[in-house]
């Protein structure tokens, strides 16, 4: 095992940031009372789709570039570290499920577009009931009930379920409500979780069809699109695949793309402060020069490090499919959520004043970061999952 980047990957990671850089901007979010309706998805989409990054994890066969989960994290990452805002994660979350779970003739109808940039897809699984972000916080940000997307585990007989498909002669209708849908408004394909009898199953939605009512939440990360999706006899399609084989596959490579975009978070963060503290005098010296603020931003470069490894281990694990990947998944977010949350925290204490100001970015990343520690469920809930994969094994 070899954990240095290739030549190829860093040369994907230098072009990736470059391109973010000049593309990407956040001053429209920098405005008090902005919202994620003023962070230019449409436009970022386009540019994204223009360079061939929809189609980064689409197979060669169906018009995508096939690379690998190493790959992606370069792409990945760059666009977590300038918290682009665009339905890049919905669209890998959606795109991951029917490369899973979808026909042939699925796959073949829906993954070109998304290769040529042309559709954007959508992953809903949370339930409606499930608990709103930040209820039943703990003092350091985590949850002490079950986290949205673990509302895809749902009683058997369907009594718990929140969507419901029903046979409608050749093919299938759904009705009901799906929470915490990433980049939900964005989309032009949906995959839903929904009860079939007694099976969990996904079905592939039309998401412009007279039956899908969608409402933008008013999500606390407003570089990121949540919705809340509405189906009332909506008609769907059948995915094949069992939800007990593309749920866990899908998942742990969206915890992987949470984990890059952390990891990457916290090196912007780090350098951001670090910059700040170069240049901010306080009695007449740096106040990088003070003891105490050494230390915080000796503890940030430390878990900075941590984060890029676990996350790297993770892409490289889910790579070559080897035995621990989901147990590699579930580390790295846990650890890397738990870090990012902290170094934004403590940025936001070094800028002082400033930092707490809406025209900083600093906001805009500890958003970020609590958002991303709890949409695929909370730091402890992934240390309970390790605890379970390394008992087993």
């Amino acid at each position: 095992m070899n954990f240095a980047l290739s030549e190829d990957h860093e040369f994907l990671r230098d072009v990736a940031r470059t391109f973010v850089a000049n593309e990407i901007d956040l001053a429209r979010l920098l405005i008090p009372g902005a919202t994620v309706a003023d962070a230019s998805y449409e436009s970022n989409w386009k540019k994204i789709a223009d360079v061939g990054w929809p189609g980064l994890i689409v197979p060669e066969a169906y018009g995508g570039s096939g690379m690998s989960c190493i790959d992606l994290a370069m792409v990945a990452g760059e666009l977590g570290r300038a918290l682009a805002p665009s339905p890049f994660l919905g669209t890998l979350a959606g795109t991951w499920a029917i490369i899973k779970g979808g026909s042939e003739a699925q796959r073949a109808a829906h993954l070109p577009p998304v290769a040529a940039g042309t559709r954007a897809l959508a992953l809903a699984v949370a339930r409606a009931d499930a608990p709103r972000q930040g209820q039943g916080d703990n003092a350091n940000g985590t949850s002490r009930h079950p986290e949205p997307v673990e509302g895809l585990q749902a009683k058997s007989d369907g009594s718990g379920s929140d969507v419901v498909a029903t046979v409608d002669g050749d093919g299938f209708r759904i009705d009901g409500t799906k929470s915490f849908v990433i980049d939900g408004g964005a989309a032009d394909v949906l995959v839903v979780a929904a009860q079939l009898g007694a099976e969990r199953r996904f079905f592939i939605v039309e998401a412009r069809q007279s039956g899908v009512g969608i409402d933008v939440l008013p999500w606390r990360d407003i570089t990121r699109q949540v919705c809340t999706v509405r189906f009332d006899g909506a008609q769907a399609e059948l995915l094949p695949g069992a939800e007990a084989e593309v749920w866990p596959w899908v998942r742990d490579r969206l915890l992987l793309v949470l984990s890059v975009e952390n990891a990457a978070g916290i090196e912007h963060v780090l350098d951001a402060t670090v910059a700040y503290a170069k240049e901010r005098v306080a009695f007449g010296r740096p106040i990088g020069a003070y003891q105490s603020i050494k230390h915080a931003l000796a503890d940030t470069f430390g878990a900075r490090e941590c984060a890029n490894a676990a996350a790297l281990y993770a892409a490289w694990a889910l790579s070559e499919e080897a035995p621990n990947a989901t147990l590699a998944a579930a580390m790295a977010q846990s650890y890397t959520s738990d870090a990012y949350v902290a170094a934004t925290h403590q940025s936001i204490q070094i800028f002082g004043a400033l930092g707490f100001s809406w025209e900083m970015e600093n906001h805009l990343y500890f958003k970020r970061a609590r958002a991303n520690a709890a949409i695929l469920g909370a730091p402890s809930s992934h240390r309970a999952r390790v605890i379970d994969l390394l008992t087993a094994a």
